[in-house]
Parts: structure tokens; sequence; C-alpha cells
């Protein structure tokens, strides 16, 4: 039994290559001096002064995957504390020294120690660990010497080497808890917590993005030129800050009669009119307000309500509506059309707001009026006719047709007929004219010398085309037809031209003298 200070009886780890001298020479041991004990960096010692980590470690995207325990700065190894300062690492006493001819100075720094040549160690292996110890107390293959006490001080020495073998390994782990500590940190300084909104629905969640572009990229989110994201894309991002994105939605529209395309964020139908600023106060909407609007959008029509005059039978009404035609206004305000009734605009139109409709009463009668159609003439030439004369050979008849027009009165006003059908009754007939085209002759003996102007002027006032109050005497001379038709005339004698009755009314007196003329034939002599 020893009454060494320095007996322990904690288990420890088998012992490494620094131990008790038991090798014959001893081996090298840095730990043993307890002034040549490593010591640990401030740096090291301070957790406030861990070693700055390269930027590809603060790169959350290139930063090496570290264990769970150590994502957690609180669940990080601690190292007990009298392991970090080397002044409190436990030293062999003064007085311990080699067993007998190791010849070892254990106050000589280790680093100016000559190496020992390593020798073998026998198969019999060190005791304590698996092998048992030689005959003597000593280890085959090496002289040990100075008896039971020697043996004593060897087996003090090697429990101290053990006791101090632990901070050995402990100064690499305290390094790597060390740097893994300040990446750690570094780690947990770039990550932000943000809360996402898309579309209505929240969520929380961790991100190194720097910026709301960068949020949205590594989120998957792609937003569009009619969707809304506020804060806009590129605002920088700090931890508890709120993103929230909202898609646009077509809404294909028809306000009062107008049709067009909007876009909307909105996620109902009632929504969507307040954000396009309609009144929706008394209006039709074509669909439920409360329904949602999808990402596809949908097909909305709305009237809102407007402000309508109609006026019918002297009285003037109105009406707040939201009707899609002006009839059905005039309906809403309680007026019945009948019959050939109409409004003063389009009964289908829009009606306007402030827009005054008169309700027009119309009745509507029909008439049947026969009228003549007037006949043609055709003209042709005859050479038995001297230059001059028309000759009518068929007279013609106009034809009558049946046409039935349509009046209709208005409020009491009488308006124009409007003709809606016509039916010929008779047909009508063509007139014929023979036209002369034989030239009259100069002049007939016997009658060239009488003044024939003067009977003329006695006779019809000189006009080739005059007739008698009774109708029978006609022309310049007052023929009768009979008369006139045998001196070859054609005709009536007003219908020829005045060179031919001229003519003819000298070859009369040639065969009747002045006789025909009973009051006007002395002119012929003047």
């Amino acid at each position: 039994m020893s009454n060494s200070q320095y007996e322990t009886y904690e288990t420890y780890g088998p012992a490494g290559r620094c131990g008790p001298a038991v090798f014959d020479p001893p081996a090298p041991c840095d730990v043993l001096a307890p002034h040549s004990a490593p010591t640990l960096p401030h740096q090291f010692l301070d957790p406030h002064s861990a070693p700055t980590l390269p930027h590809e470690f603060l790169d959350p995207h290139s930063a090496p995957t570290l264990p769970h325990q150590f994502l957690d700065p609180h669940s990080a190894p601690t190292l007990p504390h009298q392991s970090l300062d080397p002044h409190q690492a436990p030293t062999l006493p003064y007085d311990v020294r080699a067993a007998p001819g190791a010849a070892k100075d254990t106050r000589r720094p280790a680093h100016e120690e000559p190496t020992p040549a390593r020798r073998t160690v026998p198969d019999g292996g060190l005791p304590g660990y698996g092998a048992a110890p030689a005959a003597g107390g000593a280890l085959s293959g090496g002289p040990l010497s100075g008896g039971r006490a020697g043996a004593r001080r060897a087996a003090r020495r090697r429990r101290t080497a053990v006791r101090q073998d632990p901070l050995r390994r402990l100064l690499p782990q305290a390094l790597v808890v060390a740097f893994l500590a300040g990446g750690t940190t570094a780690f947990v300084a770039e990550d932000k917590a943000v809360e996402l909104t898309v579309d209505g629905r929240p969520r929380t969640l961790h991100t190194f993005a720097d910026d709301v572009t960068e949020l949205l990229a590594d989120e998957g989110v792609q937003v569009g030129a009619h969707d809304l994201v506020a804060p806009a894309p590129g605002t920088p991002l700090a931890s508890g800050d709120e993103v929230a994105v909202r898609y646009g939605r077509p809404v294909r529209l028809t306000l009062d009669g107008e049709r067009r395309e909007v876009w909307t964020t909105a996620h109902t139908v009632e929504e969507a009119l307040r954000q396009l600023g309609v009144r929706a106060e008394g209006a039709y909407v074509s669909t439920s307000p409360t329904r949602r609007i999808g990402r596809q959008g949908l097909t909305l029509h709305v009237r809102t309500e407007r402000t309508v005059t109609v006026m019918a039978d002297g009285r003037a009404r109105t009406i707040r509506t939201n009707a899609a035609t002006v009839l059905e206004a005039v309906g809403e305000a309680g007026i019945t059309l009948h019959g050939q009734d109409t409004t003063s605009v389009p009964p289908g139109s829009f009606p306007r707001d402030g827009q005054t409709v008169t309700v027009m009463r119309i009745t509507g009668t029909r008439e049947v009026r026969e009228e003549l159609i007037p006949f043609a003439e055709e003209r042709t030439r005859d050479a038995t006719l001297f230059r001059g004369t028309e000759v009518v050979e068929r007279a013609g008849r106009p034809g009558t047709r049946r046409v039935t027009y349509l009046v209709r009165t208005v409020n009491g006003v009488r308006q124009r007929p409007r003709r809606v059908r016509a039916e010929v009754v008779r047909e009508p007939q063509t007139q014929v004219v023979k036209v002369g085209t034989k030239t009259p002759p100069a002049s007939v003996a016997g009658a060239d010398h009488l003044d024939w102007a003067g009977l003329a002027a006695c006779e019809s006032g000189g006009r080739p085309a005059a007739v008698d109050p009774s109708g029978t005497y006609g022309g310049l001379y007052q023929f009768d037809t009979r008369t006139w038709q045998s001196l070859g005339g054609s005709g009536r004698p007003q219908d020829a031209p005045a060179a031919e009755q001229t003519f003819r009314a000298k070859k009369l007196y040639v065969q009747r003298g002045a006789s025909p003329w009973p009051h006007c034939g002395t002119r012929l002599h003047g």
C-alpha cells in the first residue's frame, strides 16, 4: 500500500506511447515534465475570440454539414475547465525517479532529451493490459533493479502517465470544438426567420437569402407582371420580416354594357369590385359576391344602379334601376306597351344614367288607293307625210294600279302614310305616232299671190294650234277634220306644221275658192 499523495483509483483509458519509464531506454513524454506541458493559445481558451472561419464556410450553400448537435450552440460539448488550463494538469512529484539504471533526469525539458532507440516490447506486454508480468515483478526482456520499492515506484509512474494521457487526447478535441463553435456562430448569424405568405397562405421559414428576390427564387415562387409582391423585389431581408405574394387573376368584365379585361389580386368577387372601384350597392352581379376567384380568372357581368326617367301617357316617372335594356326599365316603371307601342330609343339598348325615355302609343290603319299608270309613246317615221307633220296612229291609254298604305298615329298625331303594297289592275297602252319626212311643195298655181297671212290672222289670230270653242275646227285656217283629210292631211289640222296648213289651204282655194271662209275670205284679196 502506497502513501503517495498522487495515487488515484479512477479508471483511465489505455496508456499511449508516452508513459512511465518501463522501457530501457525510457520513452520520451513531454507531459511528464510539469514545465514542459504544451500551453493552449489564449484565443482557444476565450470563447469570444474563436478563430474566424474562411469565407466558404460562411456561405450556407457551401458550408459542410455539421452533426445535429453542433448546429445547436447550446448542445456543443463542453470541455472541463481544468482540462483547458495547462497549469492545472496533474504532474509527477519531484521525488519520483526512474528505475535504477535508467539514469533519467525528470527536470530536464523533454525537447532536450535525445530520442531513445525504440525497443520491442516482449510478447508478454505491459502489466495491467492483458499481459502477465515477469517473475520478480519485472518485465521480461528488460533489466529492472530496485527490488520491491523500485517496483512500487515504477507502478506509480505508470499510473501518473495514464492520468496525463487524457489531457493529450483532449487537446485536438478542444481545437475542433473551438473551430466548430466559431463556424456555428457565423452559421446562426446568417440564418433569418421570415414569414412568407403566398396567396393568403402564410408559413414561417428559415432562410439565408439576402433580399426578397433571392427568397422567392429559393422557395420556387414565380411572379409575373400582374402579381403583387410586398415588400418589392430586391428589398433586403432581416429576421422577423414578412413577405406577401398575391397572384394576379384575369377578369373578363362587362360593366354597364362595356366589355373589357382587367387584372386583380383579389381573392373574391366582392374584393375585386372594391379594388376596381365599382359601386356594388344596388348593382346586379352575375355571380355571388363571396365567390372565390381562381388563378384562371372568371367572366363577370355587372350593372350598376342608374337613374332613368320614363315619359308615358302625359306623365313622367323617375326610377333607380339596374336593368339591362330600356324595355326592362320601362316595365320597372309600371308601364305596359301594347300592340305597336314602342320607345323613343331602341327598346333593346342599354339605359344610361340620367336618360329620358319616351313611350310612343301607336295606332295604325290601312288605306287602299287607285292610281293611274302613264302610257308610253312610240314614234315612227312616215315618208307619205310632209316634214313636220305628226299623226297619232294609235292613241295611248293609261293603266291602273291598286296601292295599299299604312297610316300611323303616334300619340294622336297622324304620320305620313307608308306604302306597303302595290297591285297592277290594268296595264297601260302605248301610243303610236307617225312622223312625216316628205318635203312639202313650194307653191300651188293660182293661189300663191293671195294674202294667206291676213286670212290666218282673221280665222285663228295667226296661231297654228288654235281650236274653236266647239272643237270642230282647228289650225291657222280653221279646217274641220274631214276637209283636212280630204286634202291629203293626216290626223288633225292643228297638229300639222304651219307650212303644211298653208299648203292645204291653197289647194282648198283652188278647188272651192274663198267659200270655205265666208267671213274672212275677203282678206285673201287685200
